[in-house]
């Protein structure tokens, strides 16, 4: 188990470094290009790989490939495309500690979609989560900045696509490889960002673009994409959903601790205040015990 619990853990470090990634890609190269050569880079890599290890690709239902291609959409297009856009808006600290509200969004999808009923414990912690993303919005913002006010809620539905996108697996009922699971959601995703960055390519100047930028590309394409997907797939195998998501607690504190190393953000008091309440959130969530990590959920009785 300590293994799989490892693997999380890599995994969600590594989703944290892709918001300071993703805020210096967005800077100088359009969201959909970017994305869209990200995913180039991971397909070319790993479906070789896939090949080589596995003989190709699996054999799935038709109903298995849908969910596949409804969870690259929201954890590969639809995620990235409301992160980085809120990137464009307000801090990465901010960002990341709203990444940080994903195991209240996964208690309320489950709530909604799997007739799963939360706890006492559960709707608490998701209660603490919210104060701390509306302690980042109105004192961050002085509650007077339009933009800023989008920018949460660009960052807060790219946490609800990401939640989508970690639940979804428990719909697929074959036996499904980290690598093969990785794979088909990279080669989904370039599938999704390719029209757009088409248009991308065509219609915007990309000269002005630093090596940096380029480098935060390549970065998505190989380290986030590739080597985090493998680290959670393989992880998410072994635990059940719930505690899993647990691990996504992670993210915020890599986001957070890389935006202030390697970007320079000063941390202000409504960082920590935020990040404390929906911390708190995550321990209440978690129900993290003696016995180690569980978050029940009361079945509805039928």
């Amino acid at each position: 188990m300590f293994k799989a619990y490892l693997n999380l853990t890599l995994a969600m470090v590594i989703v944290g470094s892709s918001v300071v990634a993703g805020k210096i890609m967005v800077d100088q190269l359009p969201i959909y290009f970017s994305s869209a050569f990200r995913f180039l880079i991971a397909s070319l890599i790993i479906v070789p790989i896939l090949y080589l290890r596995e003989g190709g690709f699996p054999k799935l239902s038709r109903r298995s490939w849908l969910v596949l291609g409804v969870q690259s959409l929201c954890g590969s297009f639809l995620f990235t495309v409301f992160l980085l856009s809120g990137l464009s808006i307000i801090s990465t600290a901010s960002a990341g500690i709203i990444t940080s509200t994903t195991p209240a969004f996964m208690g309320i999808i489950g709530w909604f979609f799997f007739k799963e009923h939360p706890s006492g414990r559960i709707i608490a912690g998701i209660i603490l989560s919210m104060i701390g993303v509306m302690v980042l919005n109105v004192a961050g913002t002085s509650g007077l900045s339009e933009s800023s006010f989008w920018g949460y809620l660009l960052v807060l539905a790219a946490v609800a696509a990401e939640s989508m996108f970690l639940l979804f697996r428990k719909w697929i009922p074959e036996t499904l490889s980290p690598l093969a699971a990785t794979t088909i959601i990279s080669v989904f995703g370039f599938a999704w960002f390719l029209p757009a960055g088409i248009y991308d390519l065509l219609t915007v100047d990309l000269t002005p673009a630093g090596p940096v930028a380029w480098m935060a590309v390549v970065y998505y394409g190989v380290v986030v994409t590739v080597l985090a997907y493998l680290f959670w797939f393989a992880g998410i195998v072994s635990v059940p959903a719930s505690v899993a998501s647990v691990f996504t607690g992670v993210m915020p504190i890599s986001a957070v601790a890389l935006s202030a190393l390697i970007l320079g953000e000063k941390l202000q008091w409504f960082h920590y205040a935020g990040c404390l309440f929906v911390l708190s959130g995550i321990f209440l969530i978690s129900g993290i015990s003696s016995a180690g990590f569980e978050l029940k959920f009361k079945k509805k009785n039928p």
